[in-house]
């Protein structure tokens, strides 16, 4: 029998980077002091990006668990953008061709969303069944406009800080066929402001 198949995404807690509104991507900054409950479910296994924001996060909200560690699952890479403002780089000429077609164009040093994509997707077809990730706004952004039921544009969803995003498949060969899941809902984080 066919069993259907849940997976979650959980977008790391907040840094300094993200407060001043930088492109945070590969930096390896660590989250702000947080104050926040275990989640209401014990795992041994979550997996997740690499870097220290996503690793940090894990820890709040599944003390105890074993984190997995997988790079592709990085945000996008901003290149020389990394760190910067959009008030910084409003002007700059390159940054204005990635703002106005991100999916085909990089930053310099950096990569485009298709490239992200790619590499986003193969970190998700490899969890397992039932998995628990946490990673950034932008793969995140990628895989639900890749799977959610509702087709939306990449801007068009919401993924805040802390935020977990629930897609389930009816059945296991849907989700290891690429389908579209079944069902998608969003559990908003309970504080305001940054998170």
């Amino acid at each position: 029998m066919d069993h259907g198949v849940e997976l979650v995404l959980i977008r790391h807690l907040p840094t300094d980077g993200n407060g001043r509104k930088a492109y945070v991507g590969w930096s390896d900054e660590p989250i702000r002091p947080a104050v926040t409950g275990p989640a209401d479910e014990q795992l041994q296994t979550v997996y997740g990006s690499d870097l220290l924001r996503a690793r940090q996060t894990a820890e709040l909200l599944y003390p105890g668990a074993r984190y997995v560690p997988d790079s592709r699952f990085r945000e996008c890479n901003f290149g020389e953008f990394e760190g910067k403002t959009y008030a910084q780089l409003e002007n700059n000429t390159a940054y204005r061709r990635w703002v106005d077609d991100p999916l085909q164009v990089s930053p310099p040093d950096g990569e485009s969303l298709l490239q992200m994509e790619r590499r986003v997707a193969d970190a998700f077809r490899s969890l397992p069944a039932g998995a628990r990730a946490v990673t950034h706004g932008g793969p995140i952004r990628l895989l639900l406009a890749r799977f959610a039921p509702e087709e939306r544009g990449f801007w068009e969803w919401d993924v805040p800080h802390g935020s977990r995003h629930r897609l389930y498949w009816a059945s296991a060969a849907a989700w290891k066929e690429g389908r579209r899941c079944t069902s998608y809902s969003a559990e908003l984080p309970m504080e305001n402001g940054d998170m």
